[in-house]
């Protein structure tokens, strides 16, 4: 028969699993038990649909009016479709004309944040504050974002799920290892080789040419990864697409 000690051994281990199971329940990088609850309200890679082999370039944290008007110069010239996560509170007369563009040139825009405080509103105050954010972005390009929102590192609650199923959006994350940080090393090319090898149809990849914080930051790295990343990713046989229906 165990000990009390051995008891007591087994109760901290359950108790430790459950913590663990808890916590990455809100901030895996990754499908995890919130994700599979809500089903189709929440997308890590795009189905297939019988569509030719696609990728999905995501961009994050801008408009930032140092480094997206290269960004959207490029893929101009590469003829790629891109998603733009974006920051209201990076949304200034400004960078206006930055989120014009994207729109015109037939990028999808759709709704990020720079906190991690909304996976604790109530369902109903999430729907106002990102419903008036998407009637800004209606407001400045006359046509309405795409249904689908990003929330800051990932980090998600059953509140804000519930409140983005009343709104009918959809929480879009990101495919595994397809981000383009790089475990404290500065963000560079160096990134290249394995987004490429990691690529494959429906896989949604993320780079960030803002910053949460600062609106002006220096994300050039993000024109030169995606300068690289679209010829390879073309060479392994994937075309690119938007996140949006």
């Amino acid at each position: 028969m165990p000990s009390a000690g051995e008891i007591f051994e087994v109760f901290l281990l359950v108790v430790a699993a459950a913590a663990a199971i808890a916590a990455l329940a809100h901030t895996a990088p990754f499908p995890f038990v919130l994700d599979h609850l809500y089903g189709g309200r929440v997308l890590w890679r795009m189905p297939h649909d019988g569509r030719p082999p696609t990728v999905y370039l995501t961009f994050d944290d801008g408009p930032n009016p140092e480094v997206t008007p290269g960004l959207l110069d490029l893929l101009a010239r590469e003829r790629v479709p891109a998603t733009f996560f974006l920051i209201e509170r990076h949304l200034t007369a400004e960078t206006q004309p930055i989120v014009q563009r994207m729109a015109a040139e037939g990028h999808a825009l759709a709704l990020h944040s720079h906190t991690r405080h909304l996976m604790l509103m109530r369902p109903s105050a999430l729907k106002a504050h990102l419903s008036s954010f998407a009637d800004r972005l209606t407001s400045i390009t006359g046509a309405p974002p795409c249904r689908a929102f990003r929330p800051h590192a990932g980090w998600r609650g059953s509140n804000m799920l519930a409140g983005l199923a009343e709104m009918d959006y959809r929480l879009v994350g990101w495919g595994w290892m397809l981000w383009d940080w790089d475990f404290f090393r500065p963000r560079d090319v160096g990134i290249v080789p394995r987004l490429v090898r990691q690529a494959s149809p429906g896989d949604i990849v993320v780079i960030h040419d803002g910053h949460h914080e600062n609106p002006r930051a220096d994300r050039r790295s993000a024109i030169d990864i995606a300068a690289r990343l679209i010829p390879a990713l073309r060479a392994k046989g994937l075309g690119f697409g938007t996140v949006c229906p």
